[in-house]
């Protein structure tokens, strides 16, 4: 009787991990699946970016502002509702409609102009060129200004008297 009870136990956990790796395969697949897909995706509507970016490397791209800004995609994309509950939000990458990627854009202007105006023509080129971080510093906001920079980095400039 009590080998019964200790087969039945160990059936019954060889099948729950049997089962629990068909299921994580089938996740791991989807995602991949997804991953591939974004890849091959072509972007649309890039006003500043080359239009024959791929999805790749536009993701390679967004990444960098977002640390920059310390911001999620949703920050400048518009995010739709998730499809199911508790799943993640649909995102709109081609959507106009968030002011914060208008403000993105100018600002994506802003900085080609700069480095192919100054930075260019420097003698000294061991500054490289700027970027979204020179200014953000991971914040949403840029620091422009030394109260900024007392609050957002206070051992820069010393207590406060």
């Amino acid at each position: 009787m009590n080998l019964k009870i200790k087969s039945s136990k160990t059936l019954w956990l060889v099948l729950t991990l049997i089962v629990s790796s068909i299921i994580a395969q089938g996740f791991a697949q989807q995602a991949k699946e997804k991953k591939d897909h974004d890849k091959d995706e072509k972007p649309s509507n890039l006003k500043i970016l080359d239009k024959n970016i791929g999805g790749e490397e536009l993701h390679k791209i967004m990444k960098m502002y977002s640390k920059s800004l310390g911001v999620r995609c949703g920050f400048c994309h518009v995010a739709n509702p998730p499809l199911t509950p508790g799943g993640k939000p649909q995102m709109d990458f081609a959507s106009d409609d968030k002011p914060e990627k208008k403000v993105a854009r100018e600002m994506m202007k802003m900085t080609e102009a700069i480095n192919k105006k100054y930075i260019e023509g420097m003698v000294d080129k061991d500054y490289g060129q700027i970027t979204c971080v020179t200014c953000h510093m991971g914040r949403e906001t840029p620091v422009n200004n030394v109260d900024s920079l007392q609050t957002f980095q206070p051992h820069i400039l010393g207590p406060k008297k």
